[in-house]
């Protein structure tokens, strides 16, 4: 990988693109000119209802977000730098990069001013004339962004291919030769129009900018390429079907072609291969003008399709099908109704029971591997898919003790496992169910798994690879043990990293210096496949090699912009604490002080439950409800939607879960140090929570916050209360899993665990709110909606040890002592202080109106050595605890 060819940007996190990187996805929906909704909510100044938007975008597969502020209404300038400052105190949003998108250069220099990590700007043009060319690419290079360069010039936008090149070969020149700008900073947008538009010049509009991005390719070396998709589709607005196959056909000609990048909306966008082959034909008669009549064609179907929609037609003909297929339509489509009858016959027919395993079962399987690496199909499909796998294997075991179980036409074997201390399994599951659906074998060692176990179990079967999963951040340490003893046993299999903490850039620092061999960070089931057929294959050494040298390069960005950020020490910090007028605060005594328990119905929570991570987690990307009819995922997040209230409604019958909770409310008061004391009623001392303060360095006006500032300090005199809390959706859950586990229905083991944790986070809801209007009661009056209520639009927060706010997971051990939580509802902490049953939560009420949430960000030492003498710890035990939020390298 040549860094003369690697366009790094970043937000929170770094987005590498190179010569093999896939198609960039610029979300475009945060922009003012492409979106009514956007728009609206700018011109009336609801800036938390448009961050859902880049929200949306981003958990979409948004890896750039594009805004623009470019509206004659509204105060560009000032909407730019209000909606890029409140962007960066998301993380969600601010882990990806962001393009400043604008035609007038004074919102583009407000927001390069204000914006978080290395971003792009869209865009600079000659149009101008060269003078205000050099000088505006001069001040982006200043502010260390890169930028889109726009194929137009002082006699106008190019139109042809001649034009393009023209254009942007002499850009090329005037920023090499006269700004010394880095060239792979460099992107060119070569101008996507509109075809099929009956006007004879614009028959050429997509083949002159394939042909241009070729071209710049070829003669601009670094330059990448990037274009507005949806402008090639502008003839047929208000045709979906039309409009999205247009969409997915320019994309795949235009990467063909080099395009390395695109703003586009992901539900405007239709699979390649799914595109119905008529309509495919007359798209790329249209795209690569090879008719005459192509426009007058296409129309023609558009008038007709008008958005049509079939309907789905449910038959059983497939059973005339010959064995093999009708095998492979089971496993395709997730049927297991006739699978043990059909498994039989080819038993019978086969004459082994281990020839129809490596014969039709894994042509089946692979079949299904193949459809969801190509985005055919879904994660929830292909769990169903390996279910009828393990039903047809089940049938065949009695049939197979006297043959050898195993298959020789397996891809490799996965050893896995949830790290010590740690109980979370649902990702790790859903990466095993598509693993197996493309011929590997699957060892799942399950959770709390020791780092000697691992390994024994790798060594002892000969494991192709190893993959590990973790939640809570403790975890991550015990990821770098593992690969610690990995090179201590001078093993060279690969390490894959997975989990809702882990990320690219942690493995990269942390974990892969640890290891000689191939780490990598894995974030997603689809990207399991590639990365592990890659690491295996025939070129495993260069793609190892290649992995080690974005690491590298992953490593030495953190270290360069860790050296550019100040801290303050935390004397200072606590002086820049938030004030509060305590004098002017009406603190509401509870109506109910100290400890309750309470037990939940689960017909009372649904009405609570935020869906929206639940389709997440099964790699449906989209805001409930719309993802139900998005025009992408949304049929398969129906059949979904209805599977899981199915088991909802079944366990509303069966009463089979009883979700539970214990809370207390208790006098309170804050130190100096960050300490919030909890009295009882006659004032005695109970406990002793220790917070953490923000130490970044920010501008004059904000301040260094902390969950402290939010109690009233000692020395005011005044009484003030806090809340802390405990609620599960109980062990059944996991008994219930293991259940349908061993009824080989993996499906429904997985469904069964999402629902518990959507459970939890209801009850958690309902609590909080029960907590405001009763308990409490300082938001007696309180009427949300259920979508506000996701929205935390009440007031009063309920932050968690192990969150942002207070990443400290040692705060557990107190709520737990002053709560007696495990005696009271059954939830015990493993020794890295994860709650068993894994659908728990924990945490604290903070009431006063002011209180939010935030990041703490990294800490320094002198904190982290203060935090260790007001616990009575060792440093070195604090540090371990504290080790993703400090700014420095402990000692060894």
């Amino acid at each position: 990988m040549s860094a003369k060819t690697t366009l790094v940007l970043s937000g929170l996190e770094p987005l590498i693109v190179t010569t093999e990187s896939n198609f960039v996805n610029i979300g475009e929906r945060t922009n003012v000119t492409g979106s009514r909704k956007f728009l609206q909510l700018i011109r009336e100044r609801k800036f938390d209802d448009a961050l859902e938007i880049a929200r949306e975008q981003v958990e979409g597969g948004a890896q750039i977000i594009d805004i623009n502020m470019d509206e004659g209404m509204i105060d560009g300038v000032e909407a730019m730098t209000t909606f890029l400052n409140l962007v960066a105190s998301e993380p969600d949003i601010s882990r990806v990069p962001v393009m400043i998108d604008s035609s007038r250069w004074e919102i583009i220099a407000a927001g390069l001013k204000v914006v978080q990590g290395k971003c792009v700007v869209n865009s600079i043009s000659l149009k101008g004339g060269e003078a205000e060319f050099i000088e505006q690419a001069s001040t982006i290079r200043r502010y260390g962004a890169a930028t889109v360069v726009m194929a137009f010039d002082e006699n106008g936008q190019a139109d042809s291919y001649e034009r393009r090149i023209e254009i942007c070969a002499r850009a090329y020149r005037i920023l090499n030769e006269i700004v010394g700008f880095p060239k792979e900073d460099i992107i060119f947008d070569p101008n996507i129009f509109p075809v099929a538009t009956g006007m004879e010049e614009h028959r050429k509009n997509a083949l002159d900018f394939f042909a241009a991005t070729r071209w710049i390719k070829e003669n601009l070396p670094g330059a990448h390429v990037s274009g507005g998709v949806s402008n090639v589709s502008f003839s047929f607005r208000g045709n979906q079907k039309v409009r999205e196959a247009m969409h997915a056909a320019f994309l795949y000609h235009g990467i063909k072609a080099g395009m390395d990048m695109g703003i586009v909306n992901p539900t405007m966008l239709e699979v390649y291969n799914e595109i119905d082959p008529d309509l495919l034909e007359l798209v790329e008669d249209v795209l690569l003008d090879r008719r005459d009549d192509s426009t007058e064609r296409m129309l023609e179907y558009a008038d007709r399709v008008k958005d049509s929609h079939k309907t789905k037609e449910k038959d059983l003909r497939w059973r005339d099908q010959i064995l093999e297929k009708r095998l492979e339509h089971a496993m395709v489509k997730g049927v297991i109704e006739f699978i043990e009858q059909d498994t039989e016959e080819a038993r019978m027919h086969y004459g082994s029971p281990l020839k129809v395993i490596e014969g039709p079962l894994m042509a089946g399987m692979n079949v299904v591997g193949e459809l969801f690496g190509s985005g055919k199909m879904f994660l929830p499909q292909v769990v169903k898919s390996a279910r009828v796998m393990k039903k047809a294997v089940a049938w065949l075991t009695p049939y197979l003790e006297a043959e050898k179980a195993g298959t020789s036409n397996k891809s490799g074997v996965i050893v896995m496992a949830t790290v010590k201390g740690d109980v979370h399994d649902i990702g790790k599951n859903i990466v095993g169910v598509v693993l197996s659906c493309n011929s590997f074998e699957i060892v799942d060692l399950g959770v709390m798994v020791p780092t000697s176990v691992i390994l024994d179990k790798a060594q002892e079967i000969g494991a192709d690879a190893i993959g590990l999963s973790g939640l809570i951040t403790p975890s991550l340490d015990e990821m770098i043990h593992v690969a610690k003893e990995m090179e201590m046993r001078n093993m060279t299999i690969p390490l894959l990293i997975g989990g809702a903490t882990t990320s690219r850039v942690h493995t990269a620092v942390k974990i892969d210096p640890m290891y000689s061999g191939l780490v990598i960070h894995v974030n997603d089931a689809s990207r399991a496949v590639p990365v592990l057929s890659s690491a295996n294959g025939k070129d495993a050494q260069s793609f190892t090699k290649q992995i080690k040298a974005e690491y590298q390069e992953l490593r030495e960005l953190y270290k360069t912009r860790n050296a550019a950020k100040r801290y303050v020490s935390i004397e200072e910090a606590r002086r820049l604490r938030k004030r509060i007028d305590w004098k002017q605060a009406k603190l509401v005594v509870p109506n109910q002080l100290g400890i309750r328990e309470i037990s939940f119905r689960i017909a009372d929570l649904i009405e609570y439950i935020d869906w929206t991570p639940f389709f997440k987690t099964w790699g449906l990307h989209g805001k409930y409800p719309e993802v139900l009819t998005d025009s992408v995922v949304g049929e398969q997040a129906q059949e979904l939607f209805n599977d899981v209230n199915a088991m909802l409604d079944q366990l509303k019958a069966t009463h089979a879960l009883t979700p539970k909770a214990v809370v207390g409310l208790f006098r309170a008061a804050s130190k100096q140090n960050d300490d919030v004391v909890v009295f009882d009623d006659q004032n005695n001392e109970l406990a002793i929570f220790h917070l953490l303060r923000q130490q970044s360095e920010k501008d004059s006006a904000a301040s260094q916050s902390c969950l402290s500032d939010f109690i009233a300090p000692h020395d005011t005199g005044m009484t003030d209360h806090i809340g802390c809390f405990a609620v599960t959706a109980g062990k059944e859950i996991e008994q219930l899993a293991k259940e349908y586990d061993a009824q080989h229905d993996s499906y429904r083991a997985i469904l069964i665990k999402a629902i518990g944790d959507r459970l939890v986070e209801a009850a958690a809801e309902r609590l909080h709110l029960q907590v405001r209007k009763e308990l409490w009661g300082y938001a007696a009056d309180e009427i949300l909606t259920n979508s506000e209520l996701i929205g935390e639009k009440y007031q009063g927060i309920r932050p968690a040890p192990g969150y942002p706010a207070c990443p400290d997971h040692l705060e557990k051990l107190t709520i737990w002592k002053l709560l007696d939580v495990e005696k009271r509802i059954g939830i015990t902490l493993t020794e890295s202080l994860a709650m068993e049953p894994a659908s728990s939560i924990s945490g604290y009420y903070f009431a006063h109106p002011e209180s939010h949430y935030f990041g703490l960000g990294k800490i320094g030492k002198d904190q982290v050595e203060d935090f260790a003498k007001r616990r009575n710890e060792p440093l070195s035990y604090c540090e371990k605890w504290l080790s993703p939020n400090l700014n420095y390298e402990p000692e060894a």
